[in-house]
């Protein structure tokens, strides 16, 4: 029986959760990689999070979106699982936003960090 639980994301876009990860100054490899599991199990990833535990965290596709795909019994991270999607989230959507608009010819005029956590864009379009 499997250990590995598979939570569900809205992130579908490999570029931006490697944009995501990287703001977060966490360490990831490239899959497809093996994830480890409980007992030497695994499964595959395509992003991998090794931990000092010798478990690792990833990111899987499921047809749809990425999974994170973790053994929790073994989650060694320093924040919780639920604050470090939350973050990862955050941080994508971030990055998504960037990437959609800036196609559509939008450029950042001011970005704000609030004290809340919260990321306050004003994006800007010249038209000839």
């Amino acid at each position: 029986m499997s250990h590995f639980s598979q939570i569900k994301t809205q992130i579908r876009n490999l570029t931006s959760l490697k944009s995501a990860l990287n703001d977060l100054g966490v360490d990831w490899k490239e899959g497809p990689c093996p994830v480890r599991g409980y007992r030497g199990q695994t499964q595959t990833a395509e992003v991998a999070i090794e931990q000092d535990n010798g478990y690792d965290v990833g990111f899987s596709w499921n047809g749809s979106e990425y999974e994170l795909v973790a053994d929790l019994q073994f989650w060694n991270q320093e924040l919780t699982v639920d604050r470090f999607l939350s973050r990862v989230t955050q941080r994508y959507a971030y990055h998504t936003v960037l990437n959609e608009t800036s196609q559509k010819g939008f450029q950042v005029a001011e970005e704000q960090q609030n004290t809340d956590g919260s990321i306050r864009l004003v994006l800007q379009r010249w038209s000839a």
